[in-house]
């Protein structure tokens, strides 16, 4: 009978630690997760190499419909408002290696400037807390998270572009001013 209680103490500790960590999200003021994926040369895509820009996270897949007319409208926005100040990365999520290809020839093709990453096994999903998409994290130009957008549609575009707008108007922090 005690084996049974202890046993049933240890399982019920191991699935409150799971759920307590599947729950972690970072939100508005903290650092993101750095890593975001390899660009089409191979390179690895980080957070900190693009400190002083805007960064745009959005996770995408073929499968969701709002993503894919949202990925030229992010393109044309970094178009717009050039490389030095934003970068827009559009991370694939639950999408095969294959399709993934697909998709950034066809969009590398359009010349929008995003950044493609691929995330068929979710580890960068994880990191940012997706658990839909879209889902979408605006990234300040000191580093930090300035806004998080989950499970949204056309509605939101207009305060999305306004929140893009203002954290494009916010001065670049000097160097020494890491987070």
């Amino acid at each position: 009978m005690r084996r049974i209680g202890r046993s049933l103490l240890v399982f019920l500790f191991i699935a409150l630690a799971a759920s307590a960590n599947a729950g972690t999200r970072p939100g508005q003021g903290d650092l993101p997760p750095s890593y975001l994926g390899k660009d089409a040369h191979g390179d690895a895509v980080n957070v900190e190499n693009l400190r002083g820009k805007v960064i745009i996270v959005t996770f995408w897949a073929t499968w969701c419909g709002y993503c894919m007319k949202e990925l030229p409208i992010l393109g044309n926005l970094q178009q717009l408002a050039g490389n030095s100040q934003l970068q827009v990365v559009a991370v694939s999520h639950q999408e095969s290696k294959d399709v993934f290809r697909q998709v950034r020839r066809r969009l590398d093709n359009l010349k929008l400037g995003l950044i493609l990453t691929d995330d068929s096994d979710n580890s960068i999903s994880r990191t940012y807390g997706v658990n839909g998409i879209p889902h979408m994290v605006m990234i300040g130009r000191d580093g930090r998270i300035a806004q998080v957008y989950r499970g949204y549609d056309e509605s939101l575009l207009d305060d999305i572009v306004k929140n893009i707008n203002r954290l494009l108007a916010e001065p670049t922090p000097p160097p020494s001013a890491a987070p």
